[in-house]
C-alpha cells in the first residue's frame, strides 16, 4: 500500500500563532427582498447580492459548534428579506448586522447589501455597505 503524500510531508515547525479572530463570510448570497421607496418597488420582490463577514471570537475551533455556522447567516438574511418590505436597502444592512451580532461571539459585522436593478442597465449594481460593532 503506497504511502499518502500528506503523511510524507515533515511536521511543520510549531509556531506561536495564536489565532484570536475568525473572520466567517458569505459572499454573493442573493435573495428576492420587497425594497425600494418608489410606488413600482411595493408589491414585488426584486433581487438583492449580500456579502457579510462576521469577526467572530472562536479561536480554536474544531467543530461545528464551536464557531459560527455560516447557514445561520443565510437563513437570517432570507428571514430579513421575507418578514415584509423595507424602503431603504441601508436598514437591510442594518438589521442584518443586529441579526449577526446576536450571537454574543460576534464582534464586528460587515454587510454589503447590492440591488443589481437599481441603475440597470447603466451599473451592475448599486447599494451600501455598513460596519456594525459591538458596543
Amino acid at each position: 500500500m503506497a504511502a499518502s503524500p500528506l503523511h510524507d510531508q515533515p511536521e511543520a515547525p510549531a509556531t506561536n500563532a495564536k489565532v484570536i479572530i475568525t473572520k466567517v463570510f458569505v459572499r454573493g448570497l442573493t435573495v428576492e427582498a420587497e425594497v425600494g421607496v418608489y410606488r413600482h418597488e411595493y408589491g414585488q420582490t426584486q433581487p438583492l447580492v449580500i456579502d457579510v463577514e462576521l469577526d467572530v471570537a472562536a479561536a480554536g475551533a474544531r467543530h461545528l459548534g464551536d464557531t459560527l455556522n455560516y447557514e445561520t447567516i443565510r437563513n437570517d438574511a432570507k428571514a430579513l428579506a421575507a418578514s415584509g418590505h423595507i424602503e431603504l436597502v441601508e436598514v437591510f444592512a442594518e438589521r442584518l448586522a443586529e441579526l449577526c451580532l446576536a450571537d454574543p461571539r460576534v464582534t464586528r459585522a460587515r454587510v454589503r447589501v447590492e440591488k443589481p436593478l437599481a441603475l440597470a442597465p447603466d451599473a451592475v449594481a448599486a447599494g451600501v455597505e455598513i460596519t456594525a460593532v459591538r458596543a
